[in-house]
């Protein structure tokens, strides 16, 4: 980590770092992060997320559970056969048939599951302590046996009578595993429980965490857990998971490498690997949240936009770059002059000390009214203080969309310097076929990245009107452009069109004479 951000204080979990000087990292964002309700994920989604979490650097991927059924072993041998230089495990029960289901799917490794908790053991299997003991040692040894990395999971562990966790996992590990695991099924655990329990099981052997968010202490009790001597954690990307969820990784390895100069997977990936497991599951990054919500780097307070631009470290812990993300200084009522002259500038827009005064109180009056002012406000703002009459190179004449039965379809009709463009475009929905077909209409100009898109009701009932936002950026500039209509098609088509102007504004190209794919022109006159 950079001094200039503060440093890092003297490592107190170096103790703990297995023996190379690392803590591991496991994750199970393809079994457990299914599991939160309404997650579902095709075999190709699950198989991308893996490669990218390899290339990440994450030590250990749960792809699945292989006794579910026919398709997920299938799933589950798409990822095993990707080659990855991860260690690719199952889930398994504890009986023997799911490690043969496993072993047919080509993993690397199992976690055995074995019931670690009264209840567990007396209400849920119906067996008795001293079976469930003979039972695992049995099942890692068999495991080994086929040259299996093998961990074992006491379920419901933070419930369970320390002694008799004690007594099962030490049975494990005599029997061959290669690492017992301390489990919080449900969020149940104080970190000072944790820490008494990952204490006594870290005393004999290799061991790890899976801790759950039910209770807010899913990031504290995966650290009580290192302090007491585990070496690896259990979690998901974004935290996903049944219930709560559980331990988030990217949170888990910034913190590390922070705080403590312990590197777990490349930071750099951090963010593309959380838009892309949001994408793939439809849960949707909070804003608020620590590492890869939209807010993590914004900044509108005029004090605080001030010292960012005098001095990036003053109000944030690390620089985004590190984990992907880019600074953003956003504009509201709490605006000040530097933010939004810095604002302006980004744009190559110049104003007088009178006219910015003018500017910021404009600014202010709209964050009054409940509204984030975006690029294209601020600069409809500017060019109205100033007298400048606004040129617009790309404007929307016309959007006809269907999507009745059959494969969605749209066509635009664009004004694109003095030429007009038509051109159609097809999709998964009547939004995505129009962003497709202005893509088409724009041909070359349209090398543009839509970053963001997000759309919030502001209305309810049968004539909802909707507000969509839209963030694009071109080479090293962005813009946020944000519209509301009662049709979200001609909504999110208007917001991507205004965005795409704004970019090109500063560089018209002469290509009026450049034909773009799949789009014919028509003459103005």
């Amino acid at each position: 980590m950079v001094d200039l951000f503060g440093g890092n204080p003297d490592n107190p979990l170096a103790s703990i770092a297995d023996s190379d000087g690392t803590v591991q990292l496991l994750d199970t964002t393809l079994r457990d992060g299914e599991q939160a309700h309404g997650v579902s994920l095709m075999p190709e989604e699950k198989a991308d997320i893996a490669r990218s979490l390899d290339r990440a650097g994450i030590g250990f991927i749960e792809a699945g559970s292989a006794c579910t059924g026919e398709g997920e072993r299938e799933t589950i041998r798409r990822v095993t056969d990707l080659d990855l230089g991860a260690t690719v495990t199952s889930f398994a029960r504890g009986i023997q048939n799911d490690i043969d289901l496993a072993l047919d799917c080509g993993v690397d490794g199992v976690t055995i599951v074995v019931p670690g908790s009264d209840k567990h053991i007396e209400r849920k299997v119906g067996t008795t302590h001293d079976e469930v003991v003979e039972t695992t040692g049995d099942l890692v040894a068999y495991a080994k046996d086929h040259d299996l990395w093998v961990e074992v999971i006491g379920e419901d562990g933070s419930r369970a009578d320390l002694d008799f966790l004690e007594r099962l996992m030490g049975e494990a590990l005599d029997a061959g595993a290669d690492r017992s695991c301390y489990a919080d099924t449900v969020g149940h655990a104080t970190p000072e429980k944790t820490y008494e329990y990952v204490s006594r099981l870290a005393e004999l052997g290799p061991v790890s965490t899976h801790t759950h968010d039910d209770l807010g202490f899913g990031l504290t009790n995966a650290w009580a857990s290192l302090h007491a001597g585990a070496d690896l954690i259990h979690g998901t990307i974004n935290g996903i998971g049944e219930r709560a969820g559980n331990v988030a990784l990217e949170e888990v390895a910034i913190a590390l490498a922070h705080g403590y100069d312990i590197e777990t997977l490349n930071l750099e990936t951090v963010y593309d690997l959380a838009k892309q497991v949001s994408h793939a599951t439809g849960v949707p990054l909070p804003p608020n949240k620590a590492v890869v919500g939209e807010n993590a780097f914004t900044h509108e307070s005029g004090i605080h936009t001030d010292g960012t631009l005098k001095d990036d470290a003053m109000y944030e812990p690390y620089p985004p770059e590190l984990v992907g993300r880019e600074r953003r200084l956003v504009l509201g009522k709490h605006a000040g002059a530097a933010g939004v002259r810095a604002a302006l500038e980004e744009h190559d827009v110049s104003v007088s000390g009178g006219e910015l005064k003018s500017i910021v109180e404009r600014v202010k009056r709209l964050g009054d009214r409940d509204k984030r002012v975006t690029d294209a406000d601020l600069l409809a703002i500017a060019e109205d203080v100033q007298g400048r009459e606004r040129d617009r190179y790309v404007e929307l004449l016309d959007l006809t969309a269907a999507s009745g039965g059959g494969t969605p379809t749209a066509s635009v009709r664009l004004r694109v310097g003095d030429k007009e463009r038509v051109a159609s475009g097809t999709g998964s929905g009547p939004v995505d076929a129009a962003v497709e077909a202005v893509r088409a209409a724009l041909g070359p100009d349209a090398n543009a990245q839509l970053d963001s898109y997000h759309v919030d009701a502001i209305t309810g009932g049968t004539n909802a009107v909707v507000t969509v936002e839209v963030e694009m950026s071109k080479g090293d500039r962005t813009v946020t452009v944000a519209t509301s209509d009662s049709d979200i098609t001609l909504c999110s088509v208007e917001a991507m069109v205004e965005a795409l102007d704004r970019l090109l504004a500063s560089d018209r190209p002469d290509r009026d004479d450049i034909e773009p794919e799949d789009a014919s022109l028509a003459d103005d006159d």
